[in-house]
């Protein structure tokens, strides 16, 4: 990551003036429980990040498009520079110890993975008390809660960044991990996707040594599931006892929500997520399981494209 040289003191940054989260404050956030905590008068933060913000939003919310925390269409899963990552987090109002919700439009579970992604990067770049609202905007909306319409300007803040690596895994550490057998490895995509039948961005195929975990198993009617499910999803992988977790996808998208499941609710310690995922792991010439072989491999293109004609 990119850091800035010169030096900027806050409060945040001196031992004892983090602020306690409020009561009642968890990772994941049913609509009522935000309700609660805005009507007894706490102050939070709502950032959305995707869906029509001008059509619908709750009131006091910014709008922070998702695309301001992906990167280039080479590799939208890549790490951006720590600065411009600070620029937005400014840009929206964004402190260290103001408790922040990160709200989706509320379309599907990979929707959500927007939230997701934007929870994980503001987690390393200092943020302290963050959470997702399950079922986003939509759930909002559909509980009768009150919502607003029109642009809104948010008020900038004097964020100062400061990037961990507590939650992030590069490439490096992935091969590594690989050849010492060290971590389980989870792919978080879909089962077509693990078994090299389907691809996008990335060569079909996955991590060798890797186990597919789908991000779908953590939702239930569209809703992710509470932190006592998430636990039970993660003794039933065994990863309670894995030295380390790390949770990929093809550009670290869905493998956020799996991030977070794991992480964040099952409390599985030390879990990573490798951000770049699968569109950076494959270009380097990396050995895959469940790579079809180049009959295969011609076969399943000309059938994809014959598909795509109709």
């Amino acid at each position: 990551m990119l850091r800035k040289t010169a030096l900027t003191l806050t409060l945040t940054a001196l031992p004892g003036f983090a602020l306690a989260a409020p009561e009642g404050w968890q990772p994941l956030l049913a609509p009522s429980d935000l309700s609660a905590l805005l009507e007894r008068g706490e102050d939070i933060h709502i950032i959305r990040v995707t869906g029509d913000f001008e059509a619908g939003h709750i009131p006091g919310a910014v709008f922070s498009p998702y695309s301001e925390w992906r990167a280039g269409p080479t590799n939208p899963g890549a790490l951006k520079p720590e600065l411009e990552y600070e620029s937005e987090a400014v840009r929206v109002g964004v402190t260290a110890d103001r408790p922040t919700v990160i709200v989706h439009n509320g379309d599907s579970p990979s929707d959500m993975g927007a939230a997701a992604r934007v929870y994980w990067t503001l987690k390393s770049l200092g943020v302290q008390d963050l959470a997702l609202l399950n079922g986003g905007y939509q759930a909002w909306a559909a509980a009768g809660l009150p919502t607003a319409k029109g642009k809104v300007t948010p008020t900038e803040s004097d964020f100062y960044a400061e990037w961990r690596d507590d939650w992030y895994i590069p490439t490096s550490e992935v091969v590594d991990l690989v050849e010492s057998g060290e971590a389980r490895l989870v792919d978080s995509r879909p089962e077509g996707f693990f078994e090299g039948i389907t691809w996008s961005i990335a060569r079909p195929g996955t991590i060798r040594s890797a186990e597919n975990l789908q991000f779908s198993q953590f939702f239930e009617d569209s809703l992710m599931v509470a932190p006592e499910r998430a636990r039970e999803i993660a003794a039933e992988q065994g990863l309670q006892d894995a030295p380390v977790t790390v949770s990929f996808c093809n550009t670290g998208h869905w493998a956020a929500l799996n991030w977070f499941a794991l992480s964040e609710l099952a409390e599985v310690p030390n879990t990573r997520l490798y951000a770049e995922s699968m569109a950076e792991y494959t270009i380097h010439g990396h050995a895959l399981d469940n790579e079809p072989n180049r009959v295969a491999y011609l076969w399943l293109s000309t059938k994809r494209w014959v598909n795509g004609l109709f």
